[in-house]
């Protein structure tokens, strides 16, 4: 086998051939030994479902049943075991590491974000291609309170949640202070032993479906750490202990906010501003809505706001029915969270401190909270006219899809447009005033809203992003020249060494 010579991070390394796997094999006996048990423990759960063995259909029934008799009558109970069954689902667990992956990769810890890539990859073939292999049917209980597709062996709630998890916590370890990580590693094992119980007390798995896939799941978690360490060997770095996390010099960069020492200079003074600007923000939406809804009922200004719904439906067409539609999801809760849950995580990955995030947040649950309580106070009937998306729980005044629309696209372009040079920061205004443009002509046209419920949308937006503006100061770091262009160095890097690996 011909030896290689690479550079890594501005040192030379040797890697020769097939080494990895007799550094492997010579210096990791215990976490063979591990492995081996894990394995072990899994093969053995494998066999004896797969050959119907008695006793363990027997235990495995009479627990499903009896946790089902617990949990049925009390709808409830229920829910709340469903909600943290999701955090082992495969949505918020790709999106978990997903996030972890962009983070590392514009940090530029590449090895990391390889190594969740593979780890998790390896845990989403595993599962489905066991499940088929063994081919064990659901549990039957009396009173079935949920339901999920496929076999039954191994659970993939299990599995997935002990891989995920599990290499979420190895990358980001080093991240938490010492004296926090037994702490850190408690909580991450409470997750994975509620997402497994949660699965058997939904009637779900069996008993023996949740062991196998903690057991399988923990064992290529182990092999895919282990591998990792002789990789870090092979390239001249220590092997740590995994206590320590995957890789320890690492700490500066899995941080989520490293370069920030304080989130608000006075937050308390900050909450009472945000409470008091909430209150007069209210205030005003009431005044206007109340106008709206008991000074201008019957009157000319009523027959116009009324005609300019009327005057926008005479141009429906199927065609215009479908844009209209598409329009006016893109301002409901769902696509305003799947924007927001894709955005953060990169603004906190380029920026390095929690500050944009909080104003974005705040923004929209802000605008929430004012719409909901506004609504609920001004109770305007909606048009009177043929409303497409049937009848909605709450009032017309002011419009939540706008407001919602305007706020979000709004702190974004507030956040990104001084922070990026080039030409294409002005898509960020663009997309502040065509998407909130585009919701509203959809939800007067579909009959959902007058065009004053736009006006409400707007001053609510032009109130509480102001005061999010002048309390939080989401852009106080560009002094710091804190930008989004990649690779860009500030001027308190430019002393800084960046071949040089950190001192511990």
């Amino acid at each position: 086998m011909t030896d290689t010579v690479t550079a890594d991070e501005g040192r030379v390394h040797r890697r020769v051939g097939w080494g990895p796997v007799r550094h492997f094999t010579e210096r990791s006996l215990v976490g063979l030994l591990v492995v081996a048990a894990l394995g072990l423990g899994f093969g053995l759960l494998l066999l004896l479902v797969r050959f119907h063995w008695g006793p363990l259909q027997d235990l495995d029934r009479s627990i499903a049943q009896g946790l089902n008799d617990l949990v049925a009558p009390h709808p409830p109970v229920v829910t709340v075991l469903k909600t943290i069954a999701d955090l082992g689902g495969r949505t918020i667990m790709i999106w978990l590491v997903t996030v972890a992956v962009v983070l590392l990769l514009i940090r530029r810890r590449t090895r990391l974000a390889v190594y969740l890539i593979v780890t998790g990859a390896g845990g989403l073939l595993l599962d489905p291609s066991l499940k088929t292999l063994v081919g064990r049917l659901r549990p039957v209980v009396d009173v079935p309170v949920a339901t999920a597709p496929g076999n039954s062996f191994p659970s993939g709630h299990a599995l997935g949640s002990m891989v995920a998890y599990g290499s979420l916590l190895l990358v980001f370890l080093p991240a938490v202070p010492p004296r926090w990580r037994k702490a850190a590693i408690g909580l991450v094992a409470l997750i994975i032993v509620l997402v497994g119980v949660t699965r058997i007390s939904l009637g779900v798995h069996y008993l023996s479906d949740v062991l196998a896939g903690w057991l399988l799941g923990a064992a290529w978690l182990v092999v895919t750490a282990y591998a990792f360490r002789v990789w870090r060997r092979e390239t001249g770095r220590r092997a740590a202990p995994l206590t320590e996390g995957l890789e320890p010099e690492a700490a500066h960069d899995v941080k989520p906010a490293p370069d920030e020492e304080r989130l608000l200079p006075h937050p308390l003074a900050g909450v009472a501003e945000l409470i008091v600007g909430w209150v007069f923000t209210f205030g005003l939406l009431y005044l206007v809505g109340w106008t709206l809804t008991n000074v201008a009922a019957g009157t000319a200004f009523e027959n116009a706001d009324n005609g300019v719904v009327q005057w926008l439906q005479t141009f429906r067409t199927p065609t215009l029915d479908d844009i209209s539609y598409g329009w006016s999801k893109a301002g409901d809760t769902h696509a305003i969270t799947l924007v927001s849950l894709v955005f953060l995580p990169l603004a906190l990955a380029l920026w390095r401190r929690w500050r944009p995030v909080l104003f974005v947040v705040l923004a929209l649950f802000g605008e929430l909270s004012l719409f909901l309580s506004s609504a609920a106070a001004v109770g305007r009937p909606r048009p009177p006219y043929e409303q497409m998306d049937g009848q909605m729980p709450t009032s017309s005044f002011p419009s939540g899809h706008i407001a919602a629309t305007m706020c979000l696209y709004a702190a974004i372009a507030v956040l990104c447009f001084p922070r990026v040079r080039a030409w294409w920061r002005w898509a960020f205004v663009a997309l502040a005033v065509i998407m909130p443009v585009g919701v509203a002509l959809s939800r007067m046209y579909r009959g959902m809203h007058h065009p004053t419920d736009v006006l409400g949308a707007c001053l609510l937006t032009a109130c509480w992003i102001t005061l999010l503006w002048w309390v939080v100061k989401p852009n106080e770091d560009l002094a710091e020249g804190n930008r989004a262009d990649a690779g860009e160095l500030t001027e308190r890097d430019a002393h800084k060494d960046l071949t040089e690996v950190p001192a511990r």
